[in-house]
C-alpha cells in the first residue's frame, strides 16, 4: 500500500495545484485516506484542507 500511495502523491499535488492556480509540490501536502468514501482523499496543505473526489474534483473540507 505504502507503494501505490507514494506514487499517488504527485499526481495529487498536480491537481490540487490547478485546483488552487498556483505550484503545490508533493512534499508540501499530507495526503489521507477520506474514511467517508472510497477512492476519496484527504489532503492538507499548509493550514488549509481539501477533499479530492474519486473523478479528481477537488473541494474545500467543510
Amino acid at each position: 500500500m505504502n507503494i501505490v500511495y507514494a506514487a499517488e502523491k504527485p499526481s495529487i499535488a498536480g491537481i490540487l495545484s490547478k485546483h488552487l492556480r498556483q505550484r503545490v509540490g508533493e512534499r508540501e501536502i499530507e495526503v489521507h485516506h477520506n474514511p467517508e468514501e472510497t477512492g476519496s482523499f484527504l489532503i492538507r496543505w499548509r493550514l488549509n484542507r481539501y477533499v479530492m473526489s474519486p473523478a479528481g474534483e477537488v473541494a474545500a473540507e467543510v
